[in-house]
């Protein structure tokens, strides 16, 4: 049994945190929040994230509060001619998706934790290698020792600076806008009940909506572009009617679909090249601390609960002495579909026509070290 602490109390975190905890191993998850509110709005969990989360014993859970998108849906801009539609909840793929909301994962995982794993209102100061494990210091003087250290902390990682040093993550010049309507609201749209992505004439601009809360609420994104960016935050209000002026060359049905959101918060989109290796001694990193990217291929929060389970995988049966070794069978296992995910999702290309999307949703990380990977195909 291995003492593991985890730095951060996001859906990977917390998978990881689960996992591990069906391992046996003794872990405590420090996030700095004193309690979890409805923050933030979507979770994407296409069914390589389906999959994980079933293997933790949580899907039935999540599929009460979930919508499924019935299928993934490419539109043009103006014209608003499909280009591509994949099947989402047929038997292509062992687990359907599922679009919730992410306050939703966040109750079930964290409730199923035992008492006393999840420490809420625990900010880390510092993360310090020692010999044989490493040190997280908190802000509020206290310190412990353990194993094993995680940072799943975000874009913003503190454990990734304490293991690499500064490193900040490059601003695209895209904005993001997210909101969230009732369903009823929207009468006479259609395409409501799938996953579409409205691609624009530039890459700058395009607007994806899927079903949330069982369908009762429609969820939009969109993007602008803006040279700069000097804000703080990833729920900053924005202006509504900017975005309606921004889309106003749209499909009349983009527009409707905009003329339903009474407001809509924004945020920065940054992102960094993947890096080379994410563990060092008995720290390592995962989720956006080790690979940020861009929402494009809504694969962000997955690549995330793919991580917490792989890594918990390799850590199976692993004591002290074990976990160099441990950690670099997850990077090995990781690094390169990651990198992979990072770049596709910068490019923005991926399923705008039809191709093969198994090797993104076919992913199975439960048998990651039992089975190779789907190959992907040539032009995938």
């Amino acid at each position: 049994m291995l003492k593991i602490g985890i730095c951060g109390g996001g859906p990977g975190g917390l998978v990881a945190a689960l996992a591990l905890v069906q391992q046996g191993h003794d872990v405590t998850v420090y996030e700095r929040t004193s309690a979890y509110g409805r923050i933030g709005a979507d979770i994407n969990l296409t069914p390589n994230a389906g999959h994980a989360l079933d293997g933790l014993g949580i899907g039935a859970a999540l599929r009460e509060t979930a919508a499924r998108p019935q299928y993934r849906i490419s539109r043009v801009w103006d014209t608003g001619a499909e280009t591509s539609r994949l099947e989402m909840q047929g038997d292509r793929y062992e687990s359907p998706q599922l679009t919730i909301h992410r306050a939703d994962l966040i109750t079930a995982l964290s409730t199923n934790l035992p008492e006393g794993v999840l420490q809420l209102g625990a900010k880390v100061r510092s993360v310090t290698p020692v010999e044989g494990g490493a040190e997280v210091a908190l802000v509020d003087g206290s310190t412990a020792t353990f194993d094993l250290v995680i940072g799943a902390d975000g874009i913003h990682s503190l454990v990734r600076k304490a293991l690499f040093g500064e490193d900040d993550p490059k601003y695209t010049g895209l904005v993001s806008y997210r909101a969230v309507f009732p369903r009823d609201r929207a009468q006479g749209i259609p395409n409501l009940n799938s996953f579409t992505k409205w691609w624009g004439p530039t890459p700058d601009r395009q607007l994806v909506v899927f079903p949330l809360k069982r369908g009762e609420e429609v969820f939009v994104f969109a993007t602008t572009a803006q040279d700069d960016w000097s804000e703080e935050g990833w729920t900053l209000p924005g202006d509504i009617d900017a975005l309606r002026e921004a889309y106003a060359d749209f499909h009349p049905e983009a527009r409707a679909i905009l003329a339903c959101c009474d407001e809509v918060t924004r945020s920065a989109l940054h992102v960094r090249e993947p890096m080379p290796a994410w563990s060092k001694g008995h720290v390592t990193i995962m989720g956006d601390a080790a690979h940020p990217m861009v929402p494009f291929m809504a694969q962000g929060a997955t690549m995330a609960i793919e991580d917490g389970v792989v890594l918990a995988l390799a850590l199976k049966g692993a004591d002290a002495a074990d976990v160099p070794a441990a950690l670099a069978r997850y990077e090995a296992a990781r690094r390169d579909r990651t990198a992979r995910v990072q770049r596709g999702s910068l490019a923005n290309e991926w399923l705008k026509q039809p191709e093969n999307a198994d090797w993104v949703y076919a992913y199975k990380a439960w048998e990651v070290f039992s089975a190779p990977e789907t190959a992907p195909a040539a032009d995938a």
